[in-house]
């Protein structure tokens, strides 16, 4: 969603602005257990991430499209809801040791190879979408 760079700026609005996009992203996916858990670990890694830079009129915009996907199924509540399913997606992967007993048990099979190598770059498509969605709109999703 939105990341930080606190080095200079007051935190007040940037708190502000955690909050209510925390809220209304409960709201959006109607506090579902699964799902909240999900938004909120997206919401967190995003104001965590040290790369990513404060810009209160994006933060505005963003919760202008949380708004919009809670009170309407329109197109922004697809949109949202297929965003937390892929995170969802994302987050359950295997473990390291599910992934190693996979992996030797599939040696020597071309087919289960070739399944590996897709996974690797099943969602870089996916991340290019979101990214060219944000710039049009002038928001931040992840």
């Amino acid at each position: 969603m939105l990341g930080l760079n606190l080095a200079k700026m007051d935190k007040t609005p940037i708190i502000h602005a955690y909050r209510h996009l925390y809220r209304e992203l409960l709201r959006a996916v109607q506090f579902a257990p699964p799902h909240r858990y999900t938004v909120r670990n997206q919401l967190r890694a995003s104001f965590r991430d040290k790369d990513a830079v404060w810009d209160p009129e994006v933060s505005k915009r963003t919760l202008w499209f949380i708004q919009a996907a809670r009170r309407e199924a329109g197109i922004e509540h697809k949109v949202l809801k297929n965003l937390v399913r892929v995170a969802w997606e994302r987050q359950n992967m295997d473990t390291w040791k599910v992934s190693f007993r996979k992996e030797s048990e599939s040696r020597g099979k071309d087919v289960i190879q070739e399944a590996n190598n897709m996974k690797a770059t099943v969602y870089n498509h996916y991340d290019m979408t979101i990214n060219m969605l944000n710039k049009s709109m002038g928001i931040r999703l992840r």
